[in-house]
């Protein structure tokens, strides 16, 4: 108080309105930045369940254009490939004319690889999702500390201020 005394005499008369206008203002200006940035993020929040929602029809929508994709490609060959065993040749496509154990062995080796991506996948979902519980859990932590921290600075302002006014007398 007393630094503010002397700075705000030293000031040019112009500036000594301002500065006297900015101390007087000192504890609405705290609350309403407070309001607003606490305004703000409820707006923002507002809209978190619509994105929520949004990215979730989108992945839906991205696995339902991929089954449709991989069915008609599949589709498509197969077509070719019965086209070819007819007189038509025009696609120039082999038909699969491999031994039996040959197309069982391989579809045994694609039923495990599908299985062993399956299970993969599987592990890296829990993964994530342990890894963002941890991660929430983290920032309650972190909130539980800048609300002792707040504390304290509101203490340790408390014991300087009485301190301070103890020396004056």
């Amino acid at each position: 108080m007393i630094i503010e005394k002397m700075i705000y005499d030293n000031l040019p008369k112009s500036d000594r309105t301002i500065r006297s206008t900015i101390m007087d203002d000192k504890p609405d200006i705290y609350n309403t930045l407070n309001e607003n940035f606490i305004r703000a993020l409820n707006e923002i929040a507002k809209f978190q369940p619509q994105y929520l929602q949004s990215v979730s029809n989108l992945q839906l929508d991205f696995i339902q254009t991929t089954k449709n994709m991989i069915q008609n490609i599949i589709s498509a060959q197969k077509q070719m490939a019965s086209n070819n065993n007819s007189s038509n040749r025009f696609w120039n496509i082999s038909a699969l004319s491999l031994p039996i154990p040959y197309l069982e062995q391989f579809a045994t080796q694609l039923n495990e690889f599908t299985s062993n991506t399956i299970r993969v996948s599987n592990l890296n979902n829990q993964f994530t999702i342990t890894i963002l519980d941890a991660i929430r859990e983290n920032l309650n932590i972190y909130n539980r500390a800048t609300d002792e921290l707040s504390k304290y600075n509101t203490n340790m302002v408390k014991a300087w201020n009485s301190f301070f006014a103890a020396k004056q007398y």
